[in-house]
């Protein structure tokens, strides 16, 4: 029962499947598909240098590593890897093997420190520290059940504001890309973003497979996107919000969360029976409007850095 480790072929449909599986069984607050994987590895930058890896025994892909360098920030030498291991295939070498590759991979082409998430428990910490890496932030992932848990009531509009979907700027999405810019650059983390392409934003947000503009919502104020909760879906009963923010101009007046409320409910009237989120542990705000819907903590993630001499 020998391990080997090798690059997930893109032509290989079974690949994808494999590699969505893994990631689901390990990691099932996160949203993946084999379609999702397939566009990422189609879309994403060439300078990035990304190389989504599997570790294979008897036919079987039990192990995931998905390598690239952080092309969009501003400080050089920056790589991530992010290991995931079947969690009834442990122990068999696929994760040290899938390491060696990757840090090899992001050495080669000029990476100095790399980033790591490792789930809060403590064999996957321990496995982290022993590969030299040293614990940074972390972040939660939060469940919502949407089939069972009563929502907050919505609420009228303030003046002057109004609701939109997604899908209203269909012809022109450049105001949500200009939304997301903001907002991301001032989420918390231990990298910082460049967020100014509009066309990989394009490719890689905006027509992504998961991303459901007809469930991301946009309270528009003075004529434009004020703040936004953009959604994804797998396909299936599952929903996942990968932002929720608000321009620094309207911060203070409850529109993030009039937006997530408003995107909530039209996913529960849409049959969708699962909602998760992260947040990072640091974003205080953040939390405690997610509880205030009803999410509850459900895994904590861990961020681990390791440098090269």
């Amino acid at each position: 029962m020998t391990v080997i480790v090798r690059d997930l072929a893109p032509e290989v449909r079974a690949d994808f499947e494999g590699f969505a599986r893994v990631r689901h069984l390990a990691l099932p607050f996160f949203l993946v598909t084999p379609d999702s994987l397939a566009h990422d590895l189609a879309h994403t930058r060439p300078e990035a240098h990304y190389r989504p890896l599997v570790a294979e025994m008897d036919g079987e892909v039990i192990g995931t590593a998905q390598v690239g360098l952080v092309h969009d920030s501003p400080e050089p030498g920056l790589g991530y890897v992010n290991v995931y291991v079947h969690p009834g295939r442990t122990r068999r070498g696929a994760g040290s093997l899938l390491v060696r590759a990757a840090e090899q991979h992001l050495a080669d082409r000029g990476a100095t420190k790399l980033f790591a998430w490792v789930l809060d428990e403590p064999g996957n910490r321990a496995f982290a520290e022993r590969h030299g890496y040293r614990e940074s932030r972390s972040a939660h992932f939060l469940r919502l059940d949407l089939a069972g848990g009563g929502l907050p009531p919505l609420r009228p509009l303030p003046p002057g504001v109004e609701l939109r979907t997604g899908a209203d700027f269909a012809a022109d999405p450049r105001p949500l890309f200009e939304l997301d810019s903001e907002t991301m650059s001032d989420e918390p983390s231990d990298i910082a973003y460049e967020f100014t392409d509009y066309g990989a934003w394009l490719t890689e947000t905006w027509q992504h497979p998961l991303f459901s503009p007809e469930l991301t919502s946009v309270a528009v104020a003075d004529g434009r996107p004020a703040a936004f909760s953009m959604a994804r879906t797998d396909g299936g009963t599952r929903y996942g919000t990968v932002m929720t923010g608000t321009a620094r101009a309207f911060r203070g007046r409850g529109l993030a969360k009039l937006a997530k409320n408003d995107s909530l409910h039209r996913a529960r009237a849409a049959g969708l029976t699962e909602a998760f989120t992260g947040n990072d542990t640091g974003n205080g705000p953040m939390i405690a409007i997610n509880k205030w819907f009803g999410y509850e903590i459900c895994a904590t993630e861990v961020r681990y850095v390791r440098e090269f001499s």
